[in-house]
Formats: C-alpha cells, structure tokens, sequence
C-alpha cells in the first residue's frame, strides 16, 4: 500500500488540533507569517508532524519573504512527493510526505540557491527535531 505510513498518518491525525488537520489531511493552508517556523532558526531537522520521516534540515532553510517556512531542497529526494495541484485557478506542484501522505505545502522554482527551488511549507505541518 502506497504510501506505506498513510494509516498511522490518519490514526494521529484524530489528535490534532482543526488547523493542522485541515492543512495535513484537507490539503489547506494556514495563514501567512504565523507558523512558528517561518522565523525559526535553530540546527535541526524538520520532521513531518503525522508519521515522523525526515523532511528538511536548518542547512536548507531560508528566509524567503513569503510567510512561510521555506527550504531550498529536501533532506533526500525520497522524502517528498510531488503532486500537480490545479486548485484556486493556478497550477503549482504540491508537495506531501512521501511516507505517510500529508500535505505539505508547495514547490516554486523561483529558489536564491544553486537548486532554484523554494519549497513553501505549512509550519503546522511540521515537527522539529534539534541537533545533538
């Protein structure tokens, strides 16, 4: 079954509050410049918040501007998936956990790095992991 974690995203996610189950499961959005890692800048790795797989590290992270955390490539190219998203009459990629499922945000190729990628992610989305 494909992905492998999604039953154990769906059991957790009964716990959540309605904004992070909305963005992880509903695909939603939260608001911009009120997550709580847009400005966060610790060393770590961020974690998806429903199965727990590794997503992003501190080393790819950048303040893009845009309200939400954002990150210039995954922590490997297996822990993203990558989905065509029509909605609200624009066409961008969405990006889910590759594990489990959930939503994650969004991927622009208008990234400052050598990647040109500025993947856009819902901080609720997230769990943070500090560095040892």
């Amino acid at each position: 079954m494909y992905p492998p974690l999604k039953h154990q995203a769906e059991e957790k996610s009964k716990e959540f509050d309605q904004l992070t189950y909305h963005v992880t499961q509903e695909h939603g959005t939260e608001r911009p410049f009120t997550g709580q890692y847009n400005m966060h800048h610790e060393q770590g790795s961020y974690k998806c918040v429903c199965c727990g797989s590794v997503l992003f590290d501190d080393k790819g992270k950048f303040e893009s501007g845009c309200g939400w955390p954002s990150f210039d490539r995954a922590q490997n190219n297996k822990a993203i998936a990558y989905r065509v998203d029509n909605s609200h009459n624009m066409q961008r990629v969405e990006i889910l956990c590759a594990q489990c499922g959930s939503h994650l945000g969004h991927v622009f190729e208008d990234g400052p790095t050598e990647t040109g990628q500025r993947y856009c992610v819902n901080s609720v989305s997230l769990d943070f992991e500090p560095a040892n």
